[in-house]
């Protein structure tokens, strides 16, 4: 008696554009991926949006960062990472840009009090948002801690519905896959997503004389309904400020 043998899964969209059954393994859409596919699509088709991209020499912000694990992170364990830090400036900007930390509706533009800042999380089956909440009111180092719990618990699936819904703001940094620009589709119903890039030494050009700095490349993509280029510009400007003359002031609550 011969076993049978059940037949793969095949896609009728690729049979009928000529892609031939067998030649690909079908992967059946999980919950998860379904939702990112759904979302993803009716935010890049409904949602006018446009990039603004900004270059930051990022010296003296390695320099503080270093400075900052070694004098209030000894002895915790606790190592604060670059993420960390953008998350945190990002909040601030937010605070001095309030017009960015906004949301369209059907009854208006929504005004956020505080800066409710998501960050992608890549996972085996897609990606995720967890949502570090009121940043403008912490520290650099609660950040480190909220930030490193809440990607502990999306990458082992414990995060409940609070932990990913809502935020007013978004943050996807690709830097470590070495990805030195990229724009990213807009995370309704913030209005606005940041896209980080790799942190690279590059020639830069000062008064007539060329040097070379540590440069990242920030591309910062908008809603038009609610963040006009001027605003989008005001933003990125005050980010790369903070990022580049780093001051306790600003990442430390007093």
């Amino acid at each position: 008696m011969t076993d049978s043998i059940a037949p793969k899964p095949t896609s009728a969209a690729l049979t009928k554009i000529g892609i031939t059954p067998g030649s690909y393994d079908l992967i059946p859409l999980d919950g998860l991926r379904q939702t990112i596919a759904n979302r993803m699509t009716e935010s890049f088709r409904d949602v006018p949006h446009f990039p603004l991209t900004i270059d930051v020499e990022i010296d003296a912000l390695l320099r503080f960062r270093s400075r900052y694990n070694e004098e209030k992170a000894e002895g915790s364990g606790l190592k604060v990472t670059l993420n960390d830090v953008i998350v945190r400036a990002c909040a601030v900007a937010l605070a001095r840009v309030p017009e960015a930390n906004a949301s369209f509706t059907p009854d208006g533009i929504a005004r956020h009090h505080h800066a409710d800042i998501a960050v992608a999380v890549a996972l085996d089956n897609g990606l995720i948002t967890p949502i570090l909440r009121s940043v403008d009111t912490k520290s650099l180092i609660q950040v480190s801690i909220e930030s490193k719990d809440l990607i502990a618990r999306a990458r082992a699936m414990k995060l409940s519905p609070r932990d990913y819904k809502g935020g007013t703001f978004s943050i996807s940094n690709l830097g470590m896959f070495g990805i030195r620009q990229f724009a990213s589709i807009l995370n309704q119903p913030h209005g606005c997503i940041l896209s980080v890039g790799v942190g690279e030494q590059r020639p830069i050009v000062k008064e007539g004389q060329i040097g070379i700095a540590t440069v990242m490349s920030l591309t910062l993509t908008c809603d038009h309904r609610v963040v006009d280029g001027a605003v989008g510009a005001r933003l990125l400007q005050t980010l790369q400020a903070l990022l580049e003359t780093p001051c306790i002031a600003d990442y430390d609550l007093a």
